[in-house]
């Protein structure tokens, strides 16, 4: 089975100690996100589970911890999120440079097949405008080319949560021929630089400026990764646009401390600080605690191999 580590929080970010516990203990716990009472328990071995894929903003609280996963002999790859906002939008990110030194740092690690550059999602206003975005997109180029394959792109959805959030921002809807002429203009950009760009759960055809539709968790990687054929179907819980194969999330809704602006996985800030508050290495919860009248359930986990 492919785990995703995850789509939910940034569990490199903010929770890696309490991941690497439970790769030592050998299982962890995921709540429903709709019903607490409702638990999965995951075992956690090379047996049951195929590849990690992990999605950061933030990786190196993890990398001094990833020979772990080596010797316990673990297969893995890395979705890494750098974007050119500030801290109105994404204040959780306190040193860019740190986060692009530790992109690099993991690519020189893992080799750059396993790192991918996520550029997501585009956002406009008037100070996040599309020059201000083709600038920052050619810097972040040069510093991050050597050191990945593709980047990944997708335009930001304005969920209710999101208007809510960013109303004060001024985000102005991105109509379909802005997307075009973005994704022409940063195609151009990364062709320059030997990157291709792939999309992630976007509806619209870019094709004609060679940008494909992507699949984050993606099973063409993963066979490079493991060496091998594998049998896995596309993901039918995701969105439709969405490309990516099966997997199981282990993250929790409502605890990364990022706290972007764009971002559908946090209900609200004091949320995130009492799951945090609330959060234990040592338990195989990721934040909160049993209260005994939960439903665990062990997980079926098949080889895709």
């Amino acid at each position: 089975m492919i785990v995703s580590v995850s789509r939910r929080t940034d569990i490199p970010a903010f929770y890696s100690d309490w991941f690497i516990d439970k790769i030592e203990q050998g299982f962890l716990y995921v709540m429903n996100p709709f019903n607490r009472k409702q638990i999965s328990k995951i075992i956690l071995n090379p047996t049951t589970v195929d590849c990690f894929v992990f999605w950061t903003k933030n990786a190196t609280p993890l990398i001094d911890k990833l020979h772990i996963l080596d010797e316990k002999g673990f297969k893995y790859y890395f979705q890494y999120t750098i974007t050119p906002y500030g801290s109105d939008i994404e204040p959780g990110i306190k040193d860019r440079n740190e986060v692009i030194r530790g992109f690099t740092h993991l690519s020189e690690l893992l080799g750059k097949e396993k790192v991918i550059w996520r550029y997501d999602p585009i956002l406009l206003s008037s100070k996040y405008n599309k020059e201000y975005h083709y600038v920052a997109f050619e810097k972040m180029c040069k510093s991050l080319s050597k050191y990945t394959e593709k980047c990944v792109i997708s335009f930001l959805d304005m969920y209710n949560k999101t208007k809510r959030n960013t109303k004060d921002l001024g985000l102005v809807d991105i109509q379909t021929e802005d997307m075009l002429e973005i994704a022409t203009r940063l195609a151009d950009i990364a062709g320059r630089y030997g990157l291709y760009i792939e999309t992630c759960s976007e509806s619209i055809d870019l094709s004609s400026v060679n940008i494909n539709n992507g699949k984050c968790i993606d099973d063409r990687l993963i066979e490079r990764i493991l060496g091998c054929h594998i049998a896995v179907k596309k993901d039918d819980t995701q969105r439709e646009t969405c490309g990516c194969v099966k997997s199981i999330d282990i993250g929790q809704y409502n605890t990364c401390r990022h706290f972007c602006a764009y971002c559908y996985a946090n209900f609200n800030h004091a949320g995130v600080i009492q799951s945090y508050k609330s959060h234990d290495i040592h338990s195989p919860l990721l934040a909160g605690e049993l209260q005994n009248d939960e439903t665990i359930t062990l997980r079926k986990m098949f080889s895709i191999k």
